[in-house]
């Protein structure tokens, strides 16, 4: 491809508003402005025609899994499919296929899917091998009772401080292991190989780059729920050229220890100093965990079950860590979803130094008295947009327990807006589609995007909390320069001096109905003006 490149035919998304055309120059954006300027600029660049559709900046995921994705993609992936008969079918052919493995294992699963949000481990009892899926939040595992068995889990088996194991009437394990219960199975089951866990990094970046991802923040770098340490394949990716993205690893904090880990933290971050495409700057601090199964920590007690979750790390030790972790120049990547997660978050970020870059994921609930705290602390939100929708799952196993009030408290991004807060977008994947533009839709809809698993759900296309529904700006901001700033990235913008990271859309979903904006796919993907995607 030629150094040069003029992007034309179509629109430019740049900040407030629009431009014609682009000039890349040796990988860098040389000039923006009128298509006939740059042509009489640069006749000789090579053009490449937008075809009426958008050119936006690359897009950075601020909260993703991709190797743990990569490694589900590898196995018996059930995310495609939904219900128990799809489950076991599609596990049954699985287990047919490969039958020198000596588990079956994948993840997936929907917990929507089932009454009261729960499977059995003897809907998996036909597997002649013990049986290990992840469902689709990564905050449970269903298995059988073969794996039970071999975990030594019974009746007497306590629970973790950090998890739940679910049990029938009788006291017997049920099959389903909450949080930290799951690596009482997940750690027996077989280890991916170094070239396993590359090839599945590898895979996750090439799906990524299709959907006009060219950026992201590993949201655990390290082990966790049964998943090995990521930071020496990202090392060693990023040493040999093989990672193209602009990634930072979200360093995973223990939440078994305390302040001795940070020495640790120091020293995996230096390990990966650097490098051009990877840097261990952040740390993931899991202050609780999802309201589906009542471990999200809440205010008041859930309804109908009583209740207030849980807090991972003791509030009244969290925010010396957080403290120590800012003087040491660590941005705090949390996950707080319940009301009082998020609060607790916040009381650890004050105090400390907005220059750092501390974000808060998820942010389902969040009291009306804590919204302006955001942008009082210059804390950004980082929103799963996707999630704000009635699926299965918000209208069975959320909205009941939580209550009309703290419902109605729910991602509250048009409030966040008005108190001045700062946004990045991110997916979570593999709990929910990579995609951004499906993210987008729901961001501005607050309905569930066409071809999802939830889309022909009776109350699908009802928007939730529509009052809470962001303009399509606003939210390609926070997929673009917003995750951008979160991980120091140069891109995220396009104007003069920028890496041309740049993605060209089949379509311009600002000219599009808004119920229309997931059908926008990607056509082209380049990084340094080089196409990592389609071309």
């Amino acid at each position: 491809m030629s150094s040069s490149l003029l992007f034309r035919g179509g629109r430019v998304f740049v900040p407030g508003g629009f431009a014609e055309a682009v000039l890349v120059r040796d990988g860098v954006i040389a000039a923006v402005g009128a298509e006939s300027d740059l042509v009489r600029l640069a006749p000789d660049a090579e053009p490449v025609d937008l075809g009426g559709g958008l050119l936006t900046p690359g897009f950075t995921d601020a909260h993703i899994h991709p190797v743990q994705a990569g490694l589900e993609r590898a196995k018996c992936d059930l995310a495609e499919v939904y219900g128990l008969d799809a489950y076991t079918a599609k596990i049954a052919d699985y287990a047919t296929r490969n039958p020198e493995k000596a588990w079956i294992d994948g993840g997936g699963w929907d917990m929507s899917a089932f009454p009261g949000g729960l499977p059995h481990r003897s809907q998996l009892d036909f597997l002649d091998r013990p049986a290990y899926f992840v469902q689709r939040d990564h905050h449970a595992a269903w298995v059988n009772t073969r794996a039970l068995e071999l975990a030594g889990i019974t009746k007497d088996t306590p629970d973790p401080a950090d998890g739940r194991i679910e049990r029938d009437p009788d006291g017997t394990p049920s099959g389903v292991l909450h949080e930290g219960a799951m690596d009482l199975v997940g750690l027996l089951t077989p280890r991916p190989t170094p070239a396993d866990v590359d090839a599945a990094l590898m895979d996750a970046q090439a799906h990524l780059f299709s959907l006009g991802i060219t950026g992201w923040q590993d949201a655990i770098v390290g082990s966790y729920a049964g998943s090995d340490d990521q930071l020496p394949t990202y090392i060693s990716a990023a040493s040999s050229g093989r990672l193209k993205a602009r990634v930072v690893g979200a360093l995973w904090w223990d939440r078994a220890q305390g302040a001795e880990q940070i020495p640790s933290l120091v020293e995996r971050r230096a390990s990966a100093a650097g490098l051009d495409r990877f840097r261990a700057t952040s740390v993931k601090i899991m202050q609780d965990g999802i309201p589906e199964n009542f471990t999200a920590a809440v205010i008041e007690p859930y309804c109908r079950c009583g209740g207030t979750g849980l807090s991972y790390i003791d509030p009244a030790l969290l925010g010396g860590y957080v403290k120590e972790l800012d003087s040491l120049g660590f941005q705090v990547h949390f996950h707080a979803i319940g009301e009082r997660a998020v609060r607790e978050a916040l009381d650890a970020l004050t105090g400390t130094d907005p220059a750092n870059r501390h974000h808060v994921a998820h942010v389902q609930i969040i009291t009306p008295q804590d919204m302006p705290r955001f942008a009082e602390l210059g804390v950004t939100a980082n929103l799963q947009a996707l999630w704000a929708t009635h699926h299965l799952q918000m209208d069975e196993l959320c909205i009941p327990f939580l209550g009309e009030e703290r419902s109605s408290w729910q991602y509250p991004f048009a409030d966040l807006v008005r108190h001045g807060t700062r946004f990045a977008g991110g997916s979570d994947w593999p709990v929910s589609s990579a995609n951004p533009l499906e993210a987008m839709h729901v961001a501005v809809n607050r309905t569930e995007p066409g071809g999802s698993v939830h889309a022909t759900y009776p109350t699908a296309q009802t928007p939730f909390l529509p009052e809470q529904s962001l303009d399509l700006r606003t939210i390609m901001t926070a997929y673009t320069e917003g995750s951008a700033w979160i991980n120091r990235s140069p891109a995220g913008v396009i104007e003069e001096g920028r890496p041309a990271d740049l993605v060209v859309l089949d379509r311009d979903p600002f000219a599009l109905d808004p119920k229309d904006i997931w059908t926008t796919k990607v056509v082209m993907t380049f990084l340094d003006g080089e196409p990592v995607h389609g071309g």
